[in-house]
């Protein structure tokens, strides 16, 4: 998780919150440190499995989406899906990670191959099925919102080893919160695969979901 220190504005919090995504993406990984954001990816498609990797096991998650109907982590439509946990207000990594979500759902799509990009929120205080009707839209007209009951969430939130933490509330904004930075690649059937920093491109994302899809279809 990026933990942004307290700051007096909005502003502060979230250009920190960025700037320390980008180093825990491209910089360190489980004590090992890589040079660019491409060795960070290779390093971590390398330790898939294997004691280096993350122990992110995923899991089958069950909750509401944006338009009140509930949705597990099996794709309805038999398509990989690309998640990210974070929240309609976030001005930090979300601003960066949910347009290169849909960047990367349009390059697939381009490129014959349909995916899934997902929001479960942080905020379900703030993110109601409403809510993020009218906030997941402005992203990707596929985008799905997920909301949920606390037990739903914390069940996925422990699933991808996500923590949140209110930073500071803004006195126009609300809560600012601290969250996850990573975008998670499940398969059709909700299995975790991989995961990406979201300072990678989207032909670098692309291309590496190719891998785990099978080569482009």
């Amino acid at each position: 998780m990026v933990r942004a220190p307290y700051s007096s504005g909005p502003g502060m919090v979230c250009a920190a919150a960025v700037l320390a995504c980008s180093f825990v993406a491209a910089g360190a990984h489980n004590g090992v440190t890589h040079k660019s954001a491409d060795e960070a990816a290779r390093h971590l498609k390398e330790q898939e499995n294997t004691p280096g990797f993350p122990n992110i096991k995923g899991g089958d998650f069950r909750l509401i989406d944006q338009s009140g109907s509930g949705r597990s982590s099996k794709d309805p439509q038999n398509r990989f899906q690309l998640l990210f946990f974070g929240y309609a207000k976030c001005k930090a990594i979300c601003s960066v990670a949910l347009p290169r979500m849909a960047e990367v759902a349009d390059r697939l799509e381009a490129e014959g191959v349909m995916v899934t990009p997902l929001l479960i929120t942080v905020d379900p205080e703030r993110d109601t099925a409403a809510a993020l009707a009218e906030a997941v839209p402005k992203y990707h007209p596929r985008m799905i919102g997920l909301t949920g009951s606390e037990k739903a969430l914390d069940e996925a939130y422990r699933a991808f080893q996500i923590e949140r933490k209110v930073v500071f509330v803004d006195p126009e904004q609300g809560a600012v919160y601290a969250h996850g930075s990573y975008i998670y690649l499940l398969g059709p059937d909700g299995t975790f695969k991989t995961l990406f920093p979201p300072i990678l491109g989207p032909e670098r994302i692309a291309e590496l979901v190719h891998r785990y899809i099978g080569g482009k279809s």
